[in-house]
This record gives C-alpha cells, structure tokens and sequence, in this order.
C-alpha cells in the first residue's frame, strides 16, 4: 500500500535530519531527499572528499544547510566527536544507512583469512552504529515528542541467507531492534521503521543496471519515504515487497542446495568482472 505524505510533514519533525552512510548511495539519495522536503542535512561517512561533493549538491540544488562529519563506523571511538557535533541541534530525522558486506564474494562464514577483523567491523558498522547513533538522537526526540527513525536493513535478512550468512545475520538485527524501539516509544510521538531493499544500483551491488526490479537509489528513497506509515517494517517498493513476500515463501531447502549457492557466487563474479 502507498501512503503519501506532504514535505510539511517532514519539516515538523524538527529543521535537522542525520544521515549515516551518505557519501553515495543510498545515504546520499536520503540526504539530499530530506533536503528536498525542506530538512537541513547532517551527512556522516569516512570519505570526507566525497561528503563535501554531496554538500555542495545539495546545497546548490535545494539551498538548504549541511553539515559533514568524517567518521569511520569500522573503528570503536567515533561517537563521542559525533555526539559533540550534534549536540542541542533540533534532529527531527535519523536515517540510520551505514553498512559493510564481509566480502564482495559471496562466501561462507569462515572463509576470510582475517575473520576476527571482519566480525568486528562488521558488528561495529552494520550493529553498534546503530544502537549508538540511537542512543545519541532518541532521547532529544522523546523531549520533543516528536521524530523519525528509518534504519536501513536488508531483503536478504528475510530468511537464513547462506554465503551472506554474518551480513543476514547483522540486518535481522535492525529489524527487530527497530521493531522493538517502536513499541517502545510510539506513544512518544516517534515513528521507527526497519526499510528492507532488495537490489539497489549502488556500490555494494557493482552498479546493477536498473530495470522494474533493481531500482535506482533516487527511486527507491523517494518512493520508501511514502511508506513511513506503513508499520514497523517495510520493503520500500512494491516490486520489492513482492520479493519479500516470494522470497519468504519459497522452500528454504532451495537456499542450501549447492547449485543455487554456485550460481549466486558466478552471477557475483560475472558481475565483478564487468564493473
């Protein structure tokens, strides 16, 4: 279902929105969105060349504010500089997007010859920054009784996802977080909402033409940013809502089969070699 929603209702959230991830991408579609609708913009992400560029795009486009933090979700110490850079400013929207694959192979879980190092990156982008950068905004919203949380998850963490086993695994973690923390604090006025895609044509996917399926992340943004009152959960699109939905009902046994497994790792290659 579509549930449509006017820019004024973006902009009584607060005159702030916090985007994670935004140098390209998905985060950089939500920033400059959220722009669009009348939001000044807090873009983080540990390429400082590239924040600038999403700057200044925006800025030119929709004359509206930025701000960019550098910081890097893989390391441990970042949030008390980003807690610092956001403090007393009127955040009325977080768009938790920040997220690593351990490889762009599909693999199996111990594969990686520096594991140790993977599981914590990781757990460190794609679970902590979550419930850190949580813990930074929430509480300035409850004063308010008033914001929006969107943490991006993933259609892969529909089901057990073999050969993308730790990033699955870390993407069901933001959908039950973010359902959690609805329950929670609904009644203070908040909306939290888990944004699960399928294909988007960034980076992370080696640039996937687009087609009814693989969705620009300009497309996606626009059109996932009318689902905010669909409930706690949504896949953002109606083709990916579709997929969901067969992707949830196929027989989980096919996921396991070694040719299934085989094919996921050649259409990867394949793809690899020709970005």
């Amino acid at each position: 279902m579509w549930f449509p929603l006017p820019n004024s209702f973006f902009i009584s959230q607060g005159e702030w929105a916090v985007v994670t991830g935004a140098s390209e991408g998905i985060g950089s579609a939500y920033a400059f969105a959220l722009a669009e609708r009348g939001m000044h913009v807090v873009i983080i992400s540990r390429s400082k060349e590239k924040l600038d560029k999403v700057a200044k795009t925006i800025g030119d486009s929709t004359g509206k504010n930025t701000k960019v933090i550098v910081a890097d979700f893989t390391k441990d110490d970042v949030f008390k500089c980003i807690e610092d850079e956001l403090k007393d400013m009127d955040i009325g929207v977080l768009v938790n997007n920040v997220g690593i694959l351990p490889s762009a192979i599909p693999s199996r879980f111990s594969t990686p010859q520096n594991l140790d190092t993977v599981i914590t990156k990781i757990i460190n982008c794609n679970v902590k920054t979550m419930a850190k950068m949580c813990r930074i905004i929430l509480p300035g919203m409850v004063h308010r009784r008033r914001g929006v949380v969107i943490n991006i998850s993933s259609g892969v963490a529909s089901v057990p996802f073999p050969l993308y086993t730790l990033y699955s695994a870390s993407k069901i973690f933001v959908e039950r977080f973010s359902q959690a923390l609805q329950v929670e604090y609904k009644k203070k006025g908040i909306v939290i909402q888990a944004v699960a895609p399928f294909s988007i044509s960034t980076r992370m996917t080696l640039y996937q033409e687009t087609n009814a399926i693989v969705l620009s992340p300009e497309d996606f943004v626009n059109t996932s940013l009318q689902y905010l009152r669909a409930g706690d959960k949504t896949y953002g699109s109606v083709t990916h809502t579709m997929m969901g939905w067969l992707l949830r009902n196929i027989p989980s046994r096919l996921l396991s089969t070694k040719s299934w497994q085989k094919s996921l790792k050649d259409s990867v290659g394949k793809a690899l070699k020709k970005s």
